[in-house]
């Protein structure tokens, strides 16, 4: 186990003794041995192979004990006998915004609240707000919370749902029977959650194919099995739908299971327009529409047949949610869109110097491993003391040793020095002017009070726009997919305000934020905003995030000029002032 993870367990101990109203400095102990753990900037291993763990102040000799079990065997009994004795009801409440382990427990203590169901009765009977320490407001919060989360529940990050896609999508055609066979649905236009995963299948055998995906490993409850139609719940909750149609119907069968509805209303009166009749049975002259659901009498052999049979261009499925681009594809109109080859570098990334898994020479190797020209380092600021963020003398020695590995000519890759630096209360930085000035860049971001009002977060980031050292903003909404809704602000002023100071937006390609929102990015890149699409990474993997960023990036009708992260390394350099 590494120290991350050890990390995020010695909190989860800590939640759990405190929700169980154990010995306050126990308590402590565990918040603080992770603490402990997150500052220290020397190799865990190493110094558990030295003996030294035991000499840092903050762990002491049990705390040391647990350390090194987890590092050696990732177990740990303590835990797993700790885990078993609290009521799976009261760590379902960790899942609600704003309770942690002390509201927990004053809940319980006080309220008898073991679950879900008995916190949204407490709250609806008013008697959460009569509680110390809570009132009106934070009752209307935990309520809103737990609307958001039975919401939630029903979908899926689209990141998790590749995995699941990539598991099923190569055995579905590998079988005999099977032609052809795509994902089709939201997955496949890249919305940032998924409901449900569509698979269209072409097969004139449709029966083995039916038994195999009703059978298959890791499902939970098989909810429809017909001759050509299936449905089934996968262990972890998601949802998949089979449809095996003749190999003449696949491509108009998997234009419509792709295409939102407001696109498939609009290919369909485009089709009325030339007196055609367009469903996913095909497509055929408009006084056969009611004929029996067999194959049109125009043959598609392609997806592009499809839309070349009623005059456009092929729309590729990013763009299909009915905002504007059947029409740019009759006007042929339609962006040539971002491709992932594109990108030849990224700028918000984290290393062990603050809260992530891997040192400045691994995370260079990997950017050479990539083929990318550049990378950006940008560990959290000071305010982020929960991220083990630097100080100034710090980062100093950061940028020191950024120069150093760029002048060792060890890695092709042209490393820069920056900060994610903390927007404070009023828009303030994290960092002084002189310490901002002996950087290549800055991200600033937004990590506390996300729950200001409009007016306070819109002025809020604009003040920070403004700053002469901000090169570009981070995750601007703050939004956590399926777990934190947006921070409120008036988009369209800070789009307006990153124009006219020339700072860049990122599009934060973690999966669980996405952020700039894609919907806000077409009409922002048709005024001259620049997206930067970045990782925010804190290990090595995470960098494969950047996929998931260029899927956003496509759905806002971005290409490869739009984006600040696909020029070559001598414009980064010109453009930051370093050449």
């Amino acid at each position: 186990m590494d120290k991350k993870d050890i990390i995020d367990l010695l909190e989860s101990i800590g939640t759990m003794l405190e929700i169980k109203g154990e010995n306050p400095f126990k308590v402590r102990a565990y918040y603080s041995g992770a603490r402990t753990l997150q500052t220290m900037e020397e190799d865990l291993g190493e110094v558990i192979a030295a003996g030294r763990l035991g000499d840092i102040p903050g762990i002491g000799k049990a705390l040391t004990e647990k350390i090194e079990n987890l590092y050696t065997t990732g177990e740990l009994e303590f835990y797993d006998k700790l885990v078993a004795s609290v009521p799976s009801g009261l760590m379902d409440l960790l899942e609600v915004p704003g309770l942690g382990g002390k509201k927990i427990k004053a809940l319980h203590e006080q309220l008898g609240i073991d679950s879900i169901e008995s916190l949204t009765q407490a709250c609806n009977a008013g008697k959460v707000a009569e509680l110390k320490g809570f009132g009106e407001k934070t009752q209307e919060k935990i309520l809103s919370g737990i609307k958001n989360r039975e919401a939630y529940a029903a979908r899926h990050l689209w990141w998790d749902a590749r995995r699941v896609v990539d598991e099923i999508l190569p055995e579905l055609r590998a079988l005999p029977q099977v032609e052809r066979a795509e994902a089709a649905g939201s997955f496949r236009r890249g919305m940032e959650t998924v409901g449900d995963l569509d698979f269209i299948v072409a097969s004139s055998n449709p029966a083995p194919i039916m038994d195999w995906f009703t059978s298959m490993v890791g499902i939970a409850e098989v909810t429809a099995h017909g001759d050509t139609k299936a449905s089934i719940r996968l262990e972890g909750g998601m949802q998949a739908d089979l449809r095996v149609v003749p190999a003449e119907q696949f491509y108009f069968a998997l234009h419509h299971f792709t295409g939102s509805k407001d696109h498939n209303v609009r290919m369909r009166q485009k089709a009325l327009s030339m007196g055609l009749s367009l469903s996913e049975w095909g497509l055929r002259p408009e006084e056969d529409k009611d004929a029996s659901r067999q194959a049109g009498t125009i043959v598609a052999d392609s997806e592009e047949d499809v839309f070349k049979a009623l005059g456009l261009n092929f729309v590729p499925p990013a763009l299909r949610e009915g905002m504007g681009e059947v029409e740019a594809a009759e006007k042929n109109e339609l962006p040539d869109l971002l491709q992932y080859e594109d990108l030849k570098g990224c700028f918000h990334n984290h290393t062990t110097a603050s809260d992530g898994r891997n040192s400045l020479e691994e995370i260079a190797e990997e950017a050479d491993r990539r083929g990318w020209a550049y990378l950006g380092i940008a560990d959290h600021s000071k305010a982020s003391f929960q991220a083990n963020g630097l100080d100034g003398e710090r980062l100093l020695k950061q940028v020191s040793a950024i120069h150093e590995l760029n002048e060792s000519g060890g890695f092709r890759a042209h490393l820069f020095s920056g900060s994610e630096v903390d927007i404070l209360s009023g828009g303030r930085l994290d960092f002084e002017d002189s310490i901002l000035e002996q950087l290549d860049y800055v991200v600033a971001s937004v990590h506390n009070g996300l729950s200001q009002d409009e007016e306070t977060m819109t002025d809020r980031l604009i003040r920070a726009i403004e700053h002469p050292a901000v090169t570009m903003i981070g995750h601007l909404s703050g939004r956590l997919l399926l777990r934190r809704e947006a921070s409120k602000m008036k988009i369209q002023k800070i789009i307006d305000a990153a124009l006219a100071n020339e700072t860049i937006l990122e599009l934060n390609a973690n999966p669980m934020r996405l952020d700039m929102d894609w919907r806000h990015w077409r009409r922002a890149a048709e005024k001259g905003l620049v997206c930067c699409i970045n990782p925010d990474a804190h290990a090595l993997h995470h960098f494969d995030y950047q996929l998931a960023g260029v899927n956003a990036a496509r759905k806002g009708w971005l290409t490869k000029e739009n984006v600040f992260n696909t020029r070559p390394l001598s414009e980064i350099k010109n453009y930051l002032g370093k050449s």
